[in-house]
């Protein structure tokens, strides 16, 4: 485990070798999707996630934590965001006993149709574009120990834009160590988004420009755009359940985040669960960032037992962004 921990630290300060004292690399990186917190139960935790990990949304911030799904898991989310933008996030993982838990996810930002504007046809062309960004991605994970389980993602982006579009391919890794004092102390760490840089490219790059020949020949020449990283982010998270009786749990939960293009941050949460039915959840997101809009989470779930084999899962979450006003976080699961 120290040399898996080590190692993911090492890839992140390889890829990040700028402190607070240096300049901030903010709006440096590709495929923003990959940022954006899914599952209201982690975001009304604040995004504290890493070490509670346990079920389907794993798949987003801790990639070993689907190991602890029993059986068969399902999940969408559907967010929408500011000016239009909405976010949908879904996934299925199953237990394979032995040999693991495999999954698969797809997350998909949209927006309605714009009039596309020039400088000379200020009022819109009479043409409309739109933008969005796709991420499809496989899961696997597995316990190596009773108490520690380790797991991987394997991602395909897109972003496009008009007549433009970029791709790229990222890998996750996450481990999770679980030590029996306090409840069940749990230790987690996680890497997202390592992998290729990413580069626009299409028509719309393209145009003319005279020769210079003394004629009215003109010459198509194609603009060379820069390639960007992905926003990598290292995780760092431990929780416990304070209180844990047969009717009532109490979980508090901490992480530390570390990304690429921003400052360090830390995200903090809590969680109480009545017969494993009804759950009230709390959190601070990003405290100490620099600039951050974001804060104060709340929200709520119920764990509902349709059948004997089915249950299903809602869950509620706000988030308070500051100047940008808030944002409202609904999900459904099913275990089966």
């Amino acid at each position: 485990m120290k040399k898996i921990l080590s190692m993911m630290i090492l890839i992140t300060l390889i890829n990040n070798p700028f402190s607070l004292s240096q300049t901030l690399k903010t709006g440096t990186t590709s495929a923003q999707i990959l940022k954006l917190n899914v599952g209201p139960r982690a975001v009304a935790m604040g995004g504290a996630y890493t070490s509670v990990a346990d079920d389907i949304l794993s798949t987003y911030w801790n990639p070993s934590g689907t190991a602890e799904i029993k059986s068969n898991e399902a999940f969408f989310n559907h967010t929408d965001l500011y000016l239009d933008i909405k976010h949908d996030y879904a996934a299925f993982a199953t237990n394979l006993s032995d040999f693991g838990t495999i999954g698969a996810f797809v997350s998909v930002l949209s927006m309605g149709e714009e009039i596309v504007r020039t400088t000379r046809q200020p009022e819109g062309t009479g043409e409309y574009f739109d933008a969005g960004a796709l991420v499809i991605g496989l899961n696997y994970s597995r316990f190596l120990t009773e108490n520690f389980a380790i797991g991987f993602n394997a991602k395909y982006i897109n972003e496009y834009i008009w007549h433009m579009s970029a791709s790229g391919f990222a890998i996750d890794v996450g481990t999770m160590y679980k030590i029996q004092v306090l409840n069940e102390l749990r230790i987690a760490a996680s890497i997202s988004n390592f992998g290729t840089k990413m580069q626009l490219s299409g028509r719309d790059i393209t145009t003319t420009i005279p020769s210079g020949g003394g004629n009215r020949d003109f010459v198509p020449v194609n603009y060379e755009l820069d390639k960007f990283d992905l926003p990598l982010l290292f995780r760092f998270g431990i929780s416990s359940d304070i209180i844990k009786t047969e009717s009532n749990r109490l979980t508090l939960t901490f992480d530390a985040v570390h990304p690429n293009d921003h400052s360090e941050y830390i995200n903090s949460g809590f969680e109480y669960a009545w017969e494993e039915i009804v759950f009230l959840r709390g959190g601070y997101n990003s405290l100490f960032e620099v600039n951050s809009e974001k804060g104060l989470t709340l929200g709520f779930g119920l764990n509902y037992r349709l059948l004997d084999l089915v249950k299903i899962k809602l869950d509620y979450a706000y988030q308070d962004f500051g100047r940008l006003g808030s944002l409202n976080y609904f999900s459904i699961g099913l275990m089966f």
